[in-house]
């Protein structure tokens, strides 16, 4: 039996490291998909990059950051970082740039600049689109959280592994059960605030 006590340690744990995590891969990813905005060549350049990344399997970037960074909770932020990167960007890209043409001349045509298009213009448009991107890469973090535990991030993927290794069906659902619950509530709550910001009408059929 595992103590309640080990329980909340390792998913205080877990939470920060995915939410932070998390948290980078917005800050990044948003003001990347933007700046594609700019040129074709650019958004090849910048699509290309999160493809690339994207592509590599989970367990090798988290192997891959050892060397570079060593092991612990900043390695392992890196290493989610990066796994969550594509879909952020890849999704506010594509909702930021399929807006109705029609939409972006009008708004030209009142004098707005090309950042007050991209705030009032684009981005309301872009919310369902950037808002799936974000809830889909949220719950690749949770998981990635659970893979880091191998290079020293802690969590719930502690738990998990250390019933792996001792074959302790306790401590694999101490690590895996809390996990599977934050996924949840990451979606539910991500869902919950893209009602609330999304203008009606947008994304309805």
């Amino acid at each position: 039996m595992v103590g309640i006590e080990r329980i909340l340690s390792a998913f205080s744990e877990h939470l920060v490291l995915t939410y932070v995590s998390l948290f980078v891969s917005i800050s990044v990813g948003i003001p990347l998909a933007v700046l594609a905005l700019k040129s074709k060549r650019l958004a090849s350049i910048i699509m290309g990059f999160a493809n690339l990344v994207q592509a590599i399997p989970s367990f090798a970037v988290v192997a891959i950051v050892v060397p570079l960074l060593g092991i612990g909770f900043t390695p392992a932020i890196f290493a989610i970082f990066l796994r969550a990167l594509l879909p952020i960007v890849k999704n506010t890209y594509v909702g930021l740039s399929e807006v109705d043409e029609a939409m972006i001349d009008a708004a030209e045509g009142i004098g707005l600049t090309e950042w007050e298009i991209i705030r009032h213009v684009r981005f309301p448009h872009a919310y369902p689109a950037m808002f799936a991107g974000i809830k889909f890469a949220a719950v690749l973090a949770n998981s990635i959280a659970i893979l880091t535990a191998i290079i020293g991030s802690g969590g719930l993927g502690r738990l998990v592994f250390e019933g792996l290794a001792s074959f302790n069906t306790d401590k694999i659902l101490a690590g895996s059960i809390p996990a599977i619950l934050m996924a949840v509530f990451i979606d539910v709550s991500f869902s919950y605030v893209e009602k609330k910001i999304t203008p009606k009408g947008i994304g309805s059929e």
